[in-house]
């Protein structure tokens, strides 16, 4: 009888990726579904991918795979565990971890891989389970395995070999302590190795995206990546765009239930978002997000200097530490060119990049971010900059601003030297309602439509950007919510509040081609 932690007997001489492959169809049953208790036999892209990780000549360190939901991706993921557990790849004293954003979606791999221990006789006589702790004990070499969650009080003092990060999509911003703890905890390993498994993040700012990005440039042949996903400008609704990004479909994945979802996204387009993001694994806010990030992205290129230009500006004022953003745009050669400035308090800004996951420090480091002294937004500094880097070397035609907090900052106006007269003439009260909002904002979605702006690319405004969502389908009838949206949007309604104030003339547009 083979004994779990031996290479296949099958075929001594073959491959790492092969005898892992040959052990999970021989040892594992089909823990749930249809095929109940039926001996594991793999599809061939999940043997492929399994090659791609265990024959890489380079000794894979970091494997993404990356599709849509519903592929079975937490059934791979348990059973590759199990084969590092006490199978081909299994080493004495190791230590396994699966981390999950929630102890519930952190239990989803544990009680699948205990499933498949249940109904092996060799893996359950082997296998030790702990349920209350969430851990699976292979006592004859000493390797552990065991289930975390972001809600864990702790993940230092681990020394991981093998991990597998589920559904890391779902982390929002570029950080995460408990993949930050698990990665730099490595160092003892001689080959550790980990796994993402997940659907793609909604947004390029987000840690999935991130480690994609980086892996497909190739930069580091120990890091690989298989992404399934469906080019945006494909048909989302078409069943041959639908199967690039779901590799199961002609396996266990049924086409009937996924065409179910794609005619409910295609009748009520509210739920195309969510559709693309989990169905279609594109980088889609599954909301009702204002512009889409393909159109975002196509609008970005160099801008053009416009001191001595006349411009048009928007400045939403924050509140004492949030984020404070000042937009000028201007036209040159039929396009407005916009540019933005950002500010948050310098103290505490590494805390504050760690509370709302996003990079503000190293933005900073940058020069994407200014910051002002002390704990909170200094309306001084940001009306000496107001002064010297906007009227004096600009031709301001009108500045929009919000009048909630503006009361504080006027005072510090004259104090730099504008007068009241100037600020009376310049400064024009723009309300945060539908009655202001919706024009500014239809305008804006035709200068996007019709690529007749252009962004510098500041990494903070494409944060906004992606963030940015409307209440209301009318577009009579819309505005920008700060409540609604993910993270902070403080550019996009400056940029609103600017083009609400510059001399435009609305296009007719189709709005669903902005979000679609």
């Amino acid at each position: 009888m083979l004994t779990p932690g031996e290479p296949g007997s099958r075929n001594r001489g073959t491959s790492l990726g092969n005898q892992i492959i040959e052990w999970i169809e021989d040892h594992c049953f089909v823990p749930e579904g249809a095929l109940l208790g039926q001996p594991v036999k793999l599809a061939a892209w999940q043997k492929r991918e399994i090659i791609r990780i265990y024959d890489n000549p380079a000794m894979t360190r970091l494997a993404i795979l990356s599709f849509g939901r519903k592929n079975g991706k937490t059934a791979l993921a348990a059973f590759l565990l199990l084969a590092h557990l006490c199978g081909p790849v299994a080493q004495t004293n190791s230590q396994l971890y699966s981390t999950a954003q929630s102890r519930e979606q952190a239990s989803q791999i544990f009680q699948l891989a205990v499933k498949i221990v249940l109904m092996s006789p060799i893996l359950n006589n082997v296998i030790v389970v702990k349920d209350s702790a969430k851990e699976l004990i292979c006592p004859e070499i000493g390797s552990r395995f065991r289930a975390l969650s972001a809600e864990a009080t702790t993940a230092f003092g681990l020394s991981p070999s093998f991990t597998v990060h589920d559904e890391l999509g779902q982390v929002r911003g570029p950080r995460y302590r408990l993949y930050d703890a698990l990665e730099t905890a490595t160092g003892a390993q001689t080959n550790p190795l980990s796994i993402i498994i997940s659907t793609q993040a909604p947004t390029d700012a987000d840690l999935l995206s991130i480690l994609i990005d980086d892996a497909l440039s190739g930069n580091d042949p120990q890091v690989i990546c298989s992404l399934y996903t469906a080019p945006m400008e494909a048909d989302p609704f078409d069943i041959e765009t639908i199967r690039l990004a779901n590799p199961a479909l002609d396996n266990f994945l049924n086409p009937r239930e996924v065409m179910k979802m794609a005619d409910a996204a295609r009748r009520m387009p509210v739920r195309e978002p969510e559709f693309r993001n989990l169905v279609l694994n594109q980088r889609v806010e599954a909301n009702n997000p204002f512009v889409s990030p393909a159109l975002w992205k196509a609008c970005a290129g160099p801008v053009a200097d416009l001191r001595g230009r006349e411009v048009y500006c928007g400045l939403d004022l924050s509140e004492t530490q949030d984020l404070t953003a000042l937009v000028v745009m201007g036209k040159i050669d039929k396009r407005w060119h916009v540019k933005p400035t950002f500010w948050l308090p310098s103290h505490g800004l590494r805390d504050k990049a760690m509370h709302d996951r996003v990079p503000y420090d190293t933005w900073a480091q940058q020069g994407h971010l200014l910051t002002t002294p002390g704990a909170s937004i200094q309306y001084d500094y940001v009306a000496r900059y107001l002064k010297h880097n906007l009227f004096e070397q600009h031709r301001v035609g009108k500045i929009g601003f919000d009048r909630w907090n503006f009361k504080h900052l006027k005072p510090w106006l004259l104090n730099a030297g504008l007068s009241e007269q100037l600020i009376t003439e310049k400064f024009v009260e723009f309300g945060q309602g539908t009655q202001s909002m919706s024009p500014a904002l239809r305008e804006l979605e035709s200068l996007i439509l019709e690529r007749e702006l252009v962004h510098d690319n500041n990494p903070v405004m494409n944060m906004c950007a992606a963030n940015a969502v409307v209440e209301g389908q009318d577009a009579s009838n819309r505005k920008l919510s700060k409540k609604r949206s993910s993270g902070r949007i403080d550019g996009m309604v400056a940029l609103t509040e600017a083009v609400g104030v510059a001399p435009l003339k609305v296009k007719d547009i189709d709005i669903s081609a902005l979000i679609g």
